[in-house]
């Protein structure tokens, strides 16, 4: 018998820490390969763990609320793996009448073997894989392009043990492409690095007087203080503001949101026109499209656009509209309408909340005018959306000037002054509040 230590994979990127959530699994169960023995919850979203191997359940390392490091062993698994079915040297007869505790060593030593073998190949891209396959993936040379396109039939389109075993089975017998064609699934050179958490205490005494009701923090609400706090430490954050006038899009949509509904089956809310507004811009400004490395600038090619919403214990999670450029209203309103409901239900994918380029939070929603928010690392933006509120305003005609009534709202555009300037933060929430001004109040949507 060997044991095999269950530990808490790299769940994708800045993961550092998950919280047990529950138990699918007992002391004393048997487990197969590739299935889950636990539920985790992270910052981002919730997951499995998945066993590598098959064997029976010994030992649990922690219950559920604990929070555990990337890393860390969760449980100790038995297996009926035989040493001497390894590439281990046969043992002696002398040697076979060695203690007990020879052999255990023996055989953790091969378990480490072929972890240290599982280690050397990480999780790339936004798609999420077992231990076990990646290293089933080592082992036949399958690139990283090959594994990503292969269709997973586990939980959340998650490739499985047997899925793994069909596609190599039927794999095709063309020439295979060499290294320098295409890159296997090899270790990063750069170690994670692990957030730190723990409380940060005030530099002076806080007092506690009778009456005084002392609540702890939830898991999500201490990492997100530690995620806005990093952020705000990281990049030189300023403010450019601009008021826009979206009479007509109060209006037009006003108009047409009824027959909308009627045709598409979604409500149509100011929040994919705002969205397709910003998409417009940072096509016209491509170095609000960025992130930042250290020294080095990285110029995304597609348009993600993050979109704060609110949860309903008051915590926000940003899901992500991949290629945002790419959508009409339609699409927009789709995108925004099924992401909204699935993070109120709690039903996002890890992919959904991966690979934003550029964040808009509608602060507008709770009444606020105006906002400055925090960046969303390593973005280099982030665009509040005000009330849109009905105010008295000067408006020019040939005629001349009269007062009128008009919809207005603020626009907030917080940027990172490190690799923005004050120019181009000002260009481009300026060209957002052009493209809403503009708008056609005869568009057929």
């Amino acid at each position: 018998m060997a044991k095999f230590e269950l530990i808490l994979p790299k769940m994708g990127e800045s993961v550092a820490e998950a919280t047990v959530t529950n138990w699918l699994k007992s002391v004393g169960d048997t487990i197969e390969a590739d299935e889950a023995v636990l539920e985790i919850a992270t910052d981002k979203v919730d997951s499995e763990v998945p066993s590598e191997v098959d064997g029976v359940l010994t030992e649990i390392f922690f219950n559920s609320d604990d929070v555990v490091q990337v890393g860390q062993t969760l449980a100790i698994i038995e297996t009926n793996a035989e040493v001497g079915a390894t590439d281990t040297p046969a043992l002696s007869t002398a040697e076979t009448t060695a203690p007990a505790t020879s052999t255990i060593a023996a055989a953790q030593e091969v378990v480490d073997q072929a972890k240290e073998s599982i280690a050397s190949i990480e999780n790339t891209g936004d798609r999420f894989y077992s231990p076990l396959v990646k290293n089933m993936a080592a082992e036949e040379h399958i690139s990283q392009a090959e594994l990503d396109g292969i269709n997973g039939t586990g939980k959340d389109g998650r490739v499985t043990k047997n899925d793994m075993l069909s596609y190599i089975e039927n794999r095709s017998s063309a020439p295979k492409e060499t290294e320098q064609d295409q890159p296997k699934i090899v270790a990063e050179t750069k170690k994670p690095v692990v957030a730190k958490t723990a409380p940060v205490k005030s530099s002076a005494p806080v007092s506690v007087n009778s009456g005084d009701e002392i609540i702890e923090m939830t898991r999500m609400g201490k990492l997100i203080a530690h995620h806005m706090v990093e952020s705000v430490q990281r990049s030189a954050h300023v403010q450019s503001f601009i008021e826009a006038d979206v009479t007509n899009i109060w209006n037009w949509r006003k108009k047409v949101k009824n027959d909308f509904a009627k045709r598409e089956g979604e409500n149509l809310t100011f929040t994919p026109i705002f969205m397709e507004a910003v998409a417009k811009a940072l096509k016209d400004f491509p170095m609000m499209n960025i992130a930042l490395d250290g020294d080095t600038i990285i110029k995304r090619k597609n348009i993600n656009l993050g979109m704060a919403a609110a949860l309903p214990d008051g915590n926000l999670i940003v899901p992500v509209i991949k290629n945002a450029d790419q959508l009409n209203l339609v699409g927009m309103t789709k995108a925004v309408n099924d992401l909204a409901t699935r993070s109120r239900e709690n039903k996002l994918k890890p992919d959904d909340i991966q690979g934003g380029t550029y964040t808009v939070t509608n602060v507008g929603t709770f009444g606020s005018i105006m906002g400055t928010p925090i960046i969303n690392q390593p973005q280099v933006g982030i665009l509040a959306l005000g009330a849109i509120r009905k105010v008295p305003a000067v408006i020019e005609t040939p005629d001349g000037d009269f007062i009128g009534i008009r919809y207005k709202m603020f626009l907030s555009h917080s940027y990172d002054h490190r690799v923005v300037n004050g120019a181009l933060g000002g260009q481009f929430v300026k060209k957002v509040a052009d493209y809403l001004e503009g708008w056609d109040q005869n568009r057929a949507f």
